[in-house]
């Protein structure tokens, strides 16, 4: 099979937010509690931080990370989790059926985001509490001193301000399953409220108004319409989650799921448009998708209710899991002129690319490696390729093509970057890639994950699926030419001949 792409530097969507390679971290499960944080660990440091955990973490190059919520934050009390911990409570956290013992909070995460290079994007409680408590955490991390919060703060050890620049208005606010869930206009009267009092609190700080949450929840659309509209003037995105699991066992539909994933970011950038046009406002409204990831293997998995940090959401992803997560990547690239924000969900143990073993080893799963060189390499603007190859239908969508694909252009570095699915199950594609303007240009790395059965897994014995280095693509009259194998996922990297470094 054959296909071409088309590039030119002026096919520019966008410069890329670092923080679209967010991640997100929820007191759940093993994320934190012998995942980032387990003192007894051999690799733990004086903190009580694995750093092992943090070595990798540091090899994902996660800019910003979301904590401590998730449905656990629309229970949590924030104070719970500050000052001496021989005197922090043990609670019953309903989000879960767990019991947090508060051992670790909100300095000892932002210790460890300094550990792992990453900032903090900090979720507020808007479901049993409310502005006020939000505006005290603001206070209380972002204010230098002289004020009962941030005093408070210094008297626990830490004199410099934290300065977190990113706010999360609550989770889910629409979902059921959320203590104290809101409708829409409930939640954008509180929302706005908070957002406007934080800010107060500290001018300089960014918020996020909680979207529906997914696409095929009821409140979807009419949500957005309603809340937005009421907070619009204080904050300045909106989120959106989603995830996606192929229990049908039907791996073209599931390939196929970044179509759908286009069409939700299209009809929430319309909802903010239309905001936007209805008060006329100069105003505009960028999006978070502040939850996404491959979600399916791990639901109803048993535990005993009230435990501490017991085995949940314990996904052991696959190969094709790796596919999708780099087309999902790649459709968040195409929206990077909006999607300022994103965070796969979550970083570690819980559906995540990080696994570890209490008290024991760690190893990388397959979702780590599109996530990595996306985030390592998909750095200053995305250029939109005009893709022509094959497509095909399939149970769930018609019209599906075979390439998924996005470039990145870094011109200071004077690099470009391709990352392109190949989602043929069984044929090469001989892919030709147009370089309209970029003279000079020459390969210098082409990796792939390839040659792998769709189930299958990395564990701590094996890492089995795992990206390769392959022979360099030839370019012949500006023609780049890659053999892209079955069922693949791929990244071309090319730099300037006058800028390769000696």
């Amino acid at each position: 099979m054959k296909a071409k792409i088309t590039l030119a530097k002026e096919f520019r969507i966008g410069e890329i937010d670092k923080r679209i390679y967010g991640s997100f971290i929820e007191h759940l499960g093993r994320a934190v509690y012998g995942g980032i944080y387990e003192p007894d660990h051999p690799t733990a440091d004086e903190n009580g931080f694995r750093q092992d955990v943090i070595e990798l973490v540091k090899k994902l190059n996660v800019p910003v990370v979301r904590y401590p919520g998730g449905n656990f934050v629309s229970g949590y009390n924030w104070e719970d989790g500050v000052g001496p911990v021989e005197n922090r409570p043990k609670r019953l956290d309903l989000a879960w059926g767990t019991t947090e013992p508060n051992l670790f909070g909100t300095n000892e995460f932002l210790a460890w985001c300094k550990k792992a290079d990453a900032q903090c994007m900090m979720a507020v409680n808007l479901g049993t509490r409310g502005p006020e408590e939000a505006r005290n955490i603001v206070e209380y991390c972002n204010h230098p001193s002289g004020s009962y919060w941030s005093d408070l703060r210094i008297s626990h050890g830490v004199k410099n301000p934290h300065n977190i620049k990113l706010w999360c208005l609550g989770n889910e606010m629409d979902g059921h399953w959320q203590m104290c869930a809101k409708t829409a206009t409930e939640y954008g009267r509180v929302a706005l409220e908070a957002s406007k009092m934080m800010k107060w609190t500290d001018d300089s700080i960014e918020t996020v108004l909680c979207g529906s949450s997914g696409r095929y929840h009821p409140t979807f659309g009419q949500w957005e319409v309603e809340s937005l509209d009421i907070a619009y003037d204080s904050v300045d995105y909106v989120s959106l989650h989603q995830y996606y699991g192929n229990q049908a066992d039907d791996t073209p539909s599931f390939l196929a799921k970044s179509l759908e994933l286009e069409e939700f970011i299209h009809t929430v950038i319309c909802i903010c448009d239309y905001l936007k046009a209805k008060r006329r406002s100069k105003k505009q409204i960028n999006l978070s998708f502040d939850e996404w990831n491959v979600w399916y293997h791990s639901h109803n998995a048993p535990f005993d209710k009230w435990s501490i940090a017991p085995p949940l959401l314990e996904d052991i992803y696959n190969f094709e899991d790796a596919l999708l997560v780099g087309s999902m990547l790649i459709t968040l690239l195409r929206h990077c002129d909006r999607i300022k924000i994103a965070c796969l969900a979550q970083l570690v143990n819980v559906i995540a690319p990080i696994f570890t073993q209490t008290g024991g080893g760690i190893f990388p799963q397959t979702i780590f490696f599109p996530f990595m060189h996306l985030s390592n390499y998909g750095r200053g603007s995305a250029l939109l390729p005009l893709v022509d190859c094959e497509k095909y239908d399939c149970k769930e969508f018609t019209d599906v093509p075979y390439i998924e694909a996005i470039a990145t252009f870094n011109e200071e570095k004077e690099e470009m970057t391709i990352f392109c699915v190949n989602k043929n199950l069984e044929e090469n594609v001989v892919l030709d890639v147009n370089l309209l303007d970029f003279a000079g240009y020459k390969p210098i790395e082409f990796i792939s994950m390839d040659g792998h059965a769709k189930n299958e897994v990395n564990s701590f014995e094996n890492i089995a699926v795992q990206p390769h280095s392959n022979p360099l693509p030839q370019i012949d009259n500006s023609i780049l030419t890659a053999d892209l194998k079955p069922f693949s996922w791929n990244v071309i990297r090319l730099k300037k001949e006058n800028s390769y470094e000696n």
